[in-house]
């Protein structure tokens, strides 16, 4: 890709470009709308990425083109008050300034070229990759000397106070410090990561259900509330801080979602902290039976998944019979389920996917082979 990314920048903007830098997508292995509640999360970084090749400009202004909407481009002055602009794609890059700039970091013009091969509306986290790609490149061009734990609180503020999607930090935390054919378990409290290593004969299947997403802030922002309600009514904090004992006490004080959000919360983060050390021992019938529980809480208790996305799980799970884990990930509403399995299975679960789904759904889904990739580069 930077070959022909570079040739376009120059053909755009008549000149090489000075910077390139690149953040991947992810797969959240477990841990589910834990984030925000403060807990636990297991994501990796995959090799698809976003990658940003810029010039810094004489003056304050930031020109933003993609090849991924070509003849569609954005341009503001980064001198004045940032507003939101007609281009969507371009409100992101919009939004990283407006966070740049109220956290007192100098900035001044910018040409820009993204292109990404992130899957959009998979939940593999396009935008925390166009965030983070760009808040890097504003780094590196300017010497805003900051560290990737930084980049990526930025970057959940720029989605959080701009775009006005309340999601955790998972998203950007695991785009900036991913590491090659590791998950990373974050703690959502304190930010602390540790490494874990993905068993050499695992293989990392994503499907994508294509199924499409309707607007669905309004959901998301409405299962933060009842989890921030739960955890007052249980006077804690945060969900993190709660367990199974004080919520069975305090039920009757919880509305029927109150509960059922804070359960999943809590057993969730539960789940992530065996799926690690599932994975340090390669035990293929403990990850699929944290993974199953896992997506029958999103679907119970959480209520994100969807007719099709339930049906992607129990065919692939048929089809790998015991033998691989498999469960939604992501957002939910649509988007991709994530399996774990050995390759030997890998065929089995192509040929299910492909003689069952559009069968039951009328609907293609993409089916990825996925490496474990680094977090936020810098090429050149």
């Amino acid at each position: 890709m930077s070959d022909s990314l570079a040739a376009q920048f120059e053909q755009i903007f008549q000149h090489s470009a000075t910077g390139h830098v690149s953040a991947p997508g992810r797969v959240n292995l477990i841990g589910e709308f834990t984030d925000y509640n403060l807990g636990y999360v297991l994501p990796c970084a995959l090799e698809f990425a976003t990658e940003v090749m810029y010039s810094t400009r004489v003056d304050n202004r930031v020109i933003v083109h993609s090849a991924n909407y070509p003849g569609e481009s954005d341009s503001f002055d980064v001198s004045e008050p940032i507003e939101q602009g007609n281009c969507q794609w371009g409100n992101y890059i919009r939004a990283v300034c407006f966070v740049l700039k109220r956290q007192g970091l100098t900035l001044s013009g910018l040409n820009i070229l993204i292109s990404s091969n992130v899957p959009q509306g998979a939940g593999l986290s396009s935008s925390a990759a166009l965030e983070v790609s760009v808040i890097g490149a504003f780094n590196e061009a300017f010497q805003l000397a900051l560290t990737t734990q930084t980049i990526a609180q930025l970057g959940q503020a720029a989605e959080n106070d701009f775009m006005h999607c309340q999601c955790g930090i998972m998203d950007q935390l695991i785009s900036a410090q991913g590491q090659t054919n590791h998950a990373l378990m974050i703690d959502c409290e304190d930010l602390s990561t540790t490494a874990v290593a993905m068993p050499e004969d695992l293989k990392l299947v994503i499907v994508n259900s294509n199924y499409p997403r309707k607007l669905v802030e309004s959901e998301y922002n409405q299962r933060r509330i009842d989890c921030e309600q739960a955890a007052h009514k249980l006077g804690v904090d945060t969900l993190r801080h709660a367990n199974l004992t004080q919520l069975n006490a305090c039920q009757s004080t919880l509305t029927e979602n109150e509960y059922k959000r804070a359960h999943h919360v809590i057993t969730e983060n539960q789940r992530v902290i065996d799926t690690v050390a599932a994975l340090k021992s390669n035990n293929m019938p403990e990850l699929t039976k944290l993974l199953a529980a896992s997506h029958q809480s999103l679907k119970h208790d959480f209520e994100v998944t969807v007719p099709a996305t339930d049906g992607l799980v129990e065919i692939i799970s048929d089809a790998l019979a015991g033998k691989g884990a498999v469960r939604m990930t992501g957002g939910g509403f649509g988007g991709a389920v994530v399996c774990l399995c050995r390759e030997s299975e890998v065929a089995a679960v192509k040929k299910a996917v492909n003689q069952h789904y559009f069968k039951r759904f009328q609907l293609q889904a993409d089916i990825f082979i996925c490496q474990v990739g680094n977090g936020l580069t810098k090429h050149f």
